[in-house]
């Protein structure tokens, strides 16, 4: 049977006289040893009509894309674009029979994703991509990277995927140019998350926000963040001192623990009103955590970034402080703790923020190995808490009379002892 799908394959592609070919990641990826995702084919030697002729689906909206009619995948045919206008939607595109491979690798963003490879597995490298790689440089494959800014964002996150590569100084040049040029300007909030979201997944998201600031990016997109840099804090909690630098450590603490997008959103917004307090009670900072909770706020309104990591967000940057404070309080004061968290109700949230609360604590220079005690205490304060059936203590409260406030006080009171009990024992 493969070998009848094999066979079919072959006729089609000689029906139409194209070549096909294996680029980008998966080529890049195969060449440093590492697991390939999703497979990129360009078809060259083609034009859309006569794909169609041989059973290709269309399924591109914003240039020639098909559904291979034997694997299914995705396959785009050669092409080339123009600039027609300002940020990453102004382009028009050109696809035909007559449009190289060299001509599809040169739109490519960087040498290491401009490599094909031919069905033989020949490698076709015009553009020095296996150089780079050796050399470990992300760097531009031809001035046309300027006309688009998303690439800005993209090289961020290879950065912090790559953590072993240098960005080419010619290139980090050509990403100053474009950010004063206005180009990251033209970013629109939906594509802005889209890239920041995933580069706060990679191995080494400090990363990202390292080559956003050094190119002025970061100050233009994400402005809260970059005013972090600079900022003092006392050296008795923070030997690391700068809040920028302190910010990057969590980051990569919150890689480190494998956390969830939402934690590590809820990091990169932890701190943010550090970086509005006054300089006259530097490197105090009194008040910020109300600070971080407006402009975390707004910065989730601004990307519009999805409510799971916009409440988080809000969350941490409210109660981090009383987290790593609650080893000092008393059965009642954790009830309270967990009451504004609405642990009761969306325990994962609360787990979530005491994760986010370790890479804060961990997230310091020359303290990323200590224990972070009070995420285990919380946890086991609240499972000893959770585990008291409400409804039976209402009941018995109601029995012994008891109506509206004084039932739920009656609750609390059962909570504090079951939270006792849980600090007691540990």
């Amino acid at each position: 049977m493969r070998q009848g799908r094999r066979k079919r394959g072959q006729r089609l592609q000689r029906a139409v006289a194209m070549k096909r070919y294996l680029v980008g990641g998966a080529v890049r990826d195969a060449l440093l040893g590492r697991l390939a995702g999703d497979r990129d084919w360009v078809l060259v030697g083609a034009d859309p009509a006569a794909l169609q002729r041989a059973g290709y689906r269309p399924v591109g909206r914003d240039f020639p894309v098909f559904l291979d009619p034997v694997t299914h995948e995705e396959c785009a045919l050669a092409r080339t674009e123009r600039k027609t206008g300002p940020g990453y939607h102004g382009f028009s595109f050109h696809a035909d029979a007559n449009v190289t491979l060299e001509d599809d690798l040169l739109r490519r963003d960087l040498t290491i994703n401009a490599i094909a490879q031919d069905e033989s597995g020949a490698l076709i490298d015009p553009y020095g991509g296996q150089r780079d790689l050796a050399a470990r440089v992300l760097r531009h494959v031809s001035p046309a990277f300027a006309e688009d800014p998303v690439r800005i964002l993209r090289l961020a996150r290879f950065a912090a995927r790559f953590a072993e590569f240098s960005v080419a100084p010619e290139t980090m040049a050509l990403m100053r140019q474009m950010v004063a040029a206005g180009e990251a300007d033209a970013l629109v909030p939906e594509r802005v998350w889209q890239e920041l979201a995933r580069g706060l997944m990679e191995p080494q998201p400090s990363r990202l926000l390292q080559v956003l600031r050094d190119c002025g990016a970061l100050a233009r997109l994400l402005p809260e963040v970059a005013r972090l840099w600079g900022v003092p804090q006392r050296a008795d909690y923070h030997p690391e001192v700068d809040t920028g630098v302190h910010l990057c450590m969590v980051l990569d603490m919150a890689a480190q623990l494998q956390s969830p997008l939402a934690v590590r959103y809820a990091c990169l917004g932890h701190d943010l009103g550090k970086g509005t307090t006054p300089a006259d009670v530097l490197p105090r900072h009194i008040g910020h955590e109300e600070r971080s909770v407006k402009l975390v706020r707004a910065l989730s309104e601004r990307l519009r970034v999805p409510t799971d990591c916009r409440e988080l967000a809000e969350l941490v940057a409210r109660e981090h402080g009383n987290v790593h404070r609650s080893s000092e309080f008393s059965a009642a004061a954790v009830v309270r703790l967990l009451d504004r968290c609405d642990a009761w109700r969306r325990p994962t949230r609360f787990e979530e923020l005491l994760w986010a609360c370790e890479c804060d604590a961990r997230g310091r220079l020359g303290l990323e190995e200590q224990p972070y005690p009070q995420r285990p205490r919380l946890l086991g304060a609240w499972a000893q808490a959770a585990a008291i059936d409400t409804a039976v203590i209402a009941a018995q409260a109601a029995a012994r009379g008891l109506h509206g406030p004084a039932i739920g006080q009656a609750i609390q009171a059962a909570r504090e002892r079951a939270v006792q009990t849980a600090l007691w024992v540990q």
